[in-house]
């Protein structure tokens, strides 16, 4: 059935973050106080958020500086902010700070007395709908969490990954100006883009796809795939950065609708147990998950335009390649990972919601046979 349903009122472009203090005023709730959330403090000095600083003196800041969010670390900002009455959230960073917000407004309804009640609440989807609104201004480009409407929380010492997930609970406003991102390390920057591509990639062939979705998707694999070379060469470049803050926003608006699937799915355990940056792992995944994929996508030959590419083999070169020039290594092996290792870490790589998503079934050997195509 082809459905597409986002409300988020999304901003692009450098400059775009002047448009702050009016949404903040906007979506504030009467008689009760913003929170201001960032991974940094240093984007206090950037215009928009100096003036909403300027015009709001109740406003709360609070710094957010952990990646991958633990469920841990969630309970503790809960029970730090919970009592403030907050009616706003404003989060400013990367997808780590925007889950981390956008599940405080689910999580803020409800009285958590442990981590255990919260690890049970989110496991069971008990905190219903979002006590408050929430405004996502992204610090890097590709997690697109500013236009979706679930949140990524990880439980590493149970081995689990939790989504806090409601179709409530998309951002009033999203606001994705490039200078915030363009003193990104390389490295960064460019695994960051490429967990964008695997983002629209993945929306493209779902099981879930709509005609909307895979426009987006097309539309996103291109602009990021025709201007990372440019963030290659000149990784200041203005023009550079705009491409890929804008794919990744488009990117995020493409798989708001259809969720992730295989490379994801995959990829959690090599982020969780390996440490494997999630952009790296994800876009690793990319070529054999696209050359398993490949006989049962709708007009495969579109993506493979998108990524200005031949043939599905093509990609994963692709991939490699650009990886290479940004400094990651490109095998499992470089980041630590044994022969041994890959039936456990296939084991844990078929996620529900994710893997039965992929136009292909996911089995444990099938997932085998993926990782040792990247060994």
């Amino acid at each position: 059935m082809n459905r597409y349903y986002n409300p988020v009122r999304a901003y692009q472009g450098y400059g775009c973050l002047a448009e702050l203090p009016r949404l903040a005023q906007e979506a504030a709730a009467p008689g009760k106080r913003t929170l201001l959330l960032v991974w940094d403090e240093s984007v206090l000095a950037k215009q928009g958020i100096r003036e909403l600083l300027e015009k709001d003196k109740t406003l709360l800041v609070r710094r957010f500086g952990a990646s991958n969010p633990e469920l841990g670390q969630l309970y503790h900002m809960y029970q730090e902010t919970r009592a403030l009455e907050v009616g706003l959230v404003i989060a400013v960073g990367g997808g780590s700070v925007l889950d981390v917000g956008k599940s405080l407004c689910c999580l803020y309804g409800s009285a958590i007395s442990s981590e255990e009640e919260l690890r049970q609440l989110i496991a069971e989807k008990r905190y219903g709908a979002p006590a408050c609104r929430w405004i996502g201004v992204p610090t890097t480009a590709g997690t697109g969490s500013e236009v979706t409407c679930w949140a990524t929380i990880w439980d590493s010492c149970n081995d689990v990954k939790f989504s806090v997930d409601t179709s409530e609970n998309y951002a009033f406003a999203a606001l994705a100006d490039p200078q915030l991102a363009d003193t990104m390390p390389l490295g960064l920057a460019v695994s960051s883009a490429l967990d964008a591509v695997a983002h629209a990639t993945e929306s493209y062939w779902a099981k879930a796809t709509n005609t909307v979705s895979r426009a987006l998707a097309l539309k996103a694999i291109r602009t990021v795939m025709g201007h990372i070379d440019l963030l290659l060469k000149d990784p200041a470049s203005r023009e550079a950065h705009d491409q890929m803050a804008k794919g990744s926003m488009l990117a995020g608006l493409a798989f708001s609708n259809t969720r992730t699937t295989g490379c994801h799915s995959i990829s959690y355990p090599l982020t969780m147990r390996r440490h494997i940056p999630h952009g790296v792992a994800v876009s690793l995944l990319l070529g054999p998950v696209l050359a398993l994929n490949y006989p049962a996508v709708q007009d495969g030959q579109a993506l493979l335009e998108a990524f200005g590419v031949q043939r599905p083999a093509d990609v994963q070169r692709r991939v490699a390649d650009i990886l290479l020039a940004a400094g990651h290594p490109v095998t499992l092996r470089a980041w630590g990972v044994a022969e041994e290792d890959i039936p456990l870490l296939a084991a844990h790589g078929i996620t529900k919601g994710r893997a039965d998503n992929n136009p292909v079934e996911l089995t444990e050997m099938v997932v085998q046979d993926i990782l040792h195509a990247i060994l």
